[in-house]
């Protein structure tokens, strides 16, 4: 199951197409980071507001580097040494859809911890968006089962990896580093 889902998670992702997957954290809506209308289709099916940015995954600090200006010293010391599912705030996002920045141009990024989000990165070649699998404001589901209908109908492909996990899971932190190099939670 695991690989034909990759297989198929990576074909729907190379035909602009919509993926619903689990992630470290929770079970994300996924499309390529750098293809407009996939990037629009996400914020429709979550009837999100345009001007809210959403999550990158890449799979590696080298991949990283391909989306943002400049990696502050103390991001790679978090991204190395995290306990727990963080998502970083940069300036500067490159390579990107316009349609997922911040109004400032800065990008959130997270590099999971997820073998079958990183495989699927790996094997992509970009990056990939991950945001909750939940209509904007609504609670994001902590596992599969959470995950309404309305969503599951309006995606492309659904991973069957993991669907039968019923464990709670929640959001990744979400942390900007500031000039001073001080840190500032977004979400805890």
């Amino acid at each position: 199951m695991y690989d034909i889902d990759l297989e198929l998670s990576l074909k729907a992702l190379k035909d602009g197409k919509i993926i619903l997957y689990p992630t470290d954290t929770i079970w994300g809506l996924g499309c390529d980071a750098t293809n407009y209308e996939a990037v629009k289709k996400i914020y429709e099916i979550k009837q999100r507001v345009f001007s809210k940015s959403l999550i990158v995954l890449v799979n590696s600090i080298e991949k990283l580097q391909n989306y943002v200006d400049f990696i502050p010293p103390l991001a790679q010391e978090i991204i190395l040494n995290h306990t727990k599912p963080t998502t970083i705030i940069y300036q500067n996002a490159k390579n990107l859809s316009k349609n997922i920045l911040a109004e400032d141009g800065s990008i959130a990024i997270r590099i999971p911890d997820d073998d079958f989000c990183k495989n699927l990165i790996k094997k992509f070649g970009k990056a990939i968006i991950s945001t909750s699998a939940n209509i904007s404001g609504k609670n994001p589901p902590s596992n599969f089962n959470d995950i309404s209908d309305n969503i599951k109908n309006q995606v492309d492909y659904i991973v069957k990896w993991r669907q039968k996990d019923l464990s709670k899971t929640k959001a990744s932190s979400i942390i900007i580093i500031k000039k001073d190099n001080t840190l500032e939670y977004i979400r805890k």
